[in-house]
This record gives structure tokens, C-alpha cells and sequence, in this order.
């Protein structure tokens, strides 16, 4: 893993904890709050964010763990590319979300616009770097799938 991802993911994941904890503490000042932050249903748009969050922050910090401990463990990559995909996924989420609102404060777009635009450097290598690799024990690809088919016209 390279040097750059490791500390965009550490950012990431260590910043998506502190955010639920200073944000279940109360501690983000009024003037920083999203537009209708005491709107009930904007607070609950806002909290059905926090367990794919902290999925995000488990997965990621759990790939660098793993690599930290053997670069050769190839289920850090795994947990990695998941990681960065739902970091894209909740970035795009909250980006389509302020803008379908008309909402556009620089406070919430700016990490939000991070979120989703940082994966996309990265998912790429992930991607070309398992082109070729055989599948594990037990798991069939589509062609193999294909080939036990009969088709009827």
C-alpha cells in the first residue's frame, strides 16, 4: 500500500470517528451546522449515514492494520478496495443529497466532495492489480456458469 493511500485512508477513517463524536457530543458550533439541522428527518438523512461510516472506518483501518503487519496478506487489498468503494458510495450519497436540496455550503462539500473524489485515484490500481488473478477455492466465474448452460431459442 502506498504511503499516499495510507494517509488518505487514516484520515478518512480516523476523521469519520471523530465526526460521530464530536457530532453525538454536540460539539460542532451552530454556526457550522447544516442548513434545518433541527429538521427530525434531516437528522435522521444525517444518522443513517453513521453505520456505513463506521463500516467504512472498520474496514479501512483493518486494511492497514493487516498491511502494517505483512504486505503479502492479500486480504488487507480486499478489505481496502471495499473500504474505498463505500468511502466513494457515502461521498456521492451526501454530494447528491445538498445538491437535489440546492444546498450548497462549503462546510458539508468540501469533506463530502474529498469523500468521493479521493477513491477514484486509487479503486483504479486495485482493479488493474487483480487483473489475471486466479479466484479462490470454491468460487466459479461467469463463464464457468455459462458453459453448464443450455440455452433454448
Amino acid at each position: 500500500m502506498s504511503r499516499t493511500l495510507k494517509r488518505f485512508m487514516l484520515l478518512t477513517d480516523v476523521g469519520f470517528i471523530i465526526y460521530w463524536g464530536i457530532t453525538f457530543l454536540g460539539w460542532i458550533p451552530k454556526e457550522y451546522l447544516y442548513q434545518d439541522y433541527s429538521n427530525p428527518l434531516l437528522v435522521a438523512w444525517n444518522v443513517s449515514f453513521l453505520p456505513l461510516d463506521l463500516f467504512i472506518s472498520a474496514t479501512g483501518l483493518t486494511a492497514l492494520y493487516l498491511c502494517a503487519k505483512s504486505n503479502d496478506n492479500p486480504a488487507w487489498k480486499s478489505l481496502a478496495l471495499i473500504s474505498l468503494v463505500l468511502t466513494f458510495c457515502s461521498g456521492l450519497q451526501a454530494i447528491a443529497f445538498w445538491s437535489i436540496r440546492g444546498d450548497f455550503d462549503l462546510f458539508w462539500w468540501i469533506p463530502n466532495l474529498f469523500l468521493l473524489l479521493y477513491p477514484l485515484f486509487f479503486i483504479p490500481r486495485f482493479i488493474h492489480s487483480e487483473r489475471g488473478a486466479t479466484l479462490p477455492r470454491g468460487i466459479r466465474s461467469n463463464t464457468d456458469n455459462m458453459k453448464e448452460t443450455k440455452f433454448k431459442l
